[in-house]
């Protein structure tokens, strides 16, 4: 097969798992997929979230999270942290799904 191919699969595969919306947050840095950091400002967000208590919502590329209890069980685990500056996404939680890209 074709090097090139391959590469492109995985590539793809992985990009869509840090695009899931089962979320579970961790304790500890070390454990987390992504450091996220919630901005009171929705101009400074890269990423508009709306918490939803159905996981049939929580579809990939929605922005749409699930809250799930169990780190086996979530497709995404993030940390929050104190500091903007240590932030791999900075987030802003609204309370309209209908502001959400990609819903």
């Amino acid at each position: 097969m074709n090097i090139r191919f391959l590469l492109t699969v995985t590539l793809l595969i992985m990009a869509s798992a840090l695009q899931a919306q089962k979320v579970y947050e961790t304790t500890f840095k070390s454990e987390a997929d992504k450091i996220v950091y919630i901005t009171k400002y929705k101009s400074e967000a890269a990423k508009v979230i709306y918490k939803t208590a159905y996981k049939s919502e929580a579809k990939p590329n929605s922005n749409i999270w699930y809250w799930t209890d169990y780190k086996s069980e979530a497709d995404l685990k993030i940390y929050f942290s104190r500091y903007k500056s240590e932030a791999d996404w900075l987030i802003y939680y609204t309370t309209y799904k209908s502001e959400v890209q990609g819903n």
